[in-house]
């Protein structure tokens, strides 16, 4: 790993020639419409046959509650929806295998095979902070199109939003010292990529997943492990093949065997221009600061420590006052810190009476105990901020919005008709997160449990169309 990939002053040797985050290659992905439920197609027939298909339709994505101690979510995935949606077609062998499994009939298949998605989505911009009840997705059009797209929306955001929220906390936790997203041995492979642009979109510096960097021009660091110590006879003689490999400015694993030993060798193969050394096991508390302390001694005073070991945000701030200067993350980043899911769901909020373009949209909610109740209509959703420009409340809405909000709206239109409308750097999207994260309370930032740091208000219209 090179010292200049974390963003750290530039050594001799780059092991990897990063992109600008969110430049990256449009990757040509299958067909997504089968990342759905068959309950989708099922209704999607039974509304065939009902006439009620073609009703216009309005379902948001929000969640009732955010994961137990977490003060604030993180909207993440709103690209590669987008993407997904453009992707959702019904090729032939897509529809042989549903017409073989007797999935649907005959009418429905005709209708999937020209299946395009001609509506509308308005959502929060990705990377913006939300709260529960936050409409943090927006999807209009005809039932049937509508329905169709509620799993892989969900199953998208409730991925990366929940990475992403871990990932801030991460990084509020480190301050100014670099990210290294690091877990893509942990969890499943495409996951894994996900998991690196949600990461990024959260604070993150960089990603060791190589298809991330492809894809989504995320920068990739990367040196070696244990085994390549191990392939050789002498520790000396691995550092002095990676050196003569990538030069001085490389970081060493120093604690394959003995950690003191390891940091003397790797100065007097590498110089006091090693770019760092990194740390994997131990208390990486009490090493940090016997390691920093023989780096100088040794003269290698420049020489950068970067710990690793299955970090946490917890972790990460105990170590706030160590001398370390990055920190590698794994497990409990693509797991969500605990999290893996931020519960969100897809519900139907309005819907016309009959599939005259023209019938006016009527509120519908479900109505059911144990706190699953929905609120109906089509809704806005604006922050008010208070007189230090700090937000004080997330206001939700049917009808008009009240003239102070209406330069505070959080939604913005993504799909119009059907064409993508709101594509953007992922750069963009992390800059955008960080500053959605400054202007929230300081507590916000507080690892102890607590309420959302800003409270949900709701304001009713007698009419939610």
């Amino acid at each position: 790993m090179n010292t200049a990939d974390l963003g750290l002053p530039e050594e001799e040797g780059r092991e990897a020639l990063p992109q600008k985050g969110g430049g990256g290659r449009r990757v040509g992905v299958p067909s997504t419409a089968l990342f759905t439920d068959q309950y989708e197609l099922t209704m999607l027939q039974a509304a065939l046959k009902a006439g009620t298909a073609e009703r216009r339709s309005v379902f948001e994505v929000f969640t009732r509650r955010l994961p137990e101690g977490r003060r604030y979510g993180v909207v993440a995935g709103t690209g590669r929806v987008l993407d997904a949606i453009e992707n959702f077609r019904f090729d032939a062998d897509v529809l042989g295998f549903l017409r073989e499994g007797g999935i649907v009939d005959d009418e429905t298949l005709d209708w999937l095979a020209s299946y395009r998605f001609s509506g509308d989505v308005w959502g929060y911009p990705e990377g913006e902070v939300y709260f529960p009840g936050s409409p943090i997705m927006r999807v209009e059009g005809s039932f049937a199109e509508c329905v169709l797209l509620e799993t892989v929306i969900l199953s998208i955001l409730n991925h990366d939003s929940a990475i992403a929220a871990a990932a801030s906390r991460m990084s509020s936790a480190a301050g100014d010292r670099p990210l290294i997203e690091m877990g893509a041995r942990r969890t499943h492979e495409l996951a894994a990529v996900a998991a690196a642009r949600a990461a990024y979109v959260g604070g993150f510096t960089t990603t060791s997943d190589l298809a991330a960097g492809f894809r989504y021009g995320i920068p990739t660091v990367g040196t070696s492990a244990h085994a390549f110590t191990l392939l050789h006879d002498q520790e000396r003689d691995a550092f002095q093949a990676q050196v003569n490999s990538l030069g001085r400015g490389t970081t060493l694993l120093v604690d394959t065997y003995d950690v003191a030993e390891a940091v003397r060798t790797a100065v007097e193969v590498a110089g006091p221009e090693l770019g760092a050394v990194r740390i994997d096991s131990g208390d990486l508390l009490l090493v940090a600061y016997r390691v920093r302390q023989q780096l100088d001694e040794l003269g290698a005073t420049d020489t950068r420590i970067i710990v690793t070991s299955d970090l946490d945000e917890y972790a990460i701030a105990s170590l706030a006052a160590a001398p370390v200067d990055a920190y590698g993350v794994g497990t409990q980043l693509v797991t969500g810190s605990g999290h893996p899911t931020c519960s969100m769901v897809y519900k139907l909020v309005a819907r016309a009476e009959s599939a005259d373009p023209k019938a006016p949209l009527v509120p519908v909610a479900k109505k059911s105990s144990g706190g699953k109740t929905s609120i109906g209509g089509r809704k806005w959703a604006a922050r008010r901020l208070d007189e230090y420009g700090v937000a004080e409340a997330e206001v939700v809405g049917t009808g008009p919005v009240p003239g102070e909000l209406v330069d505070r709206q959080l939604l913005v239109e993504l799909v119009k008709g059907g064409e993508v409308v709101a594509r953007e750097p992922l750069d963009v999207v992390r800059d955008r997160h960080a500053a959605a994260r400054a202007n929230l309370p300081l507590s916000a930032t507080q690892l102890s449990r607590g309420e959302p740091v800003v409270p949900t208000e709701y304001v009713h219209a007698r009419s939610g169309s």
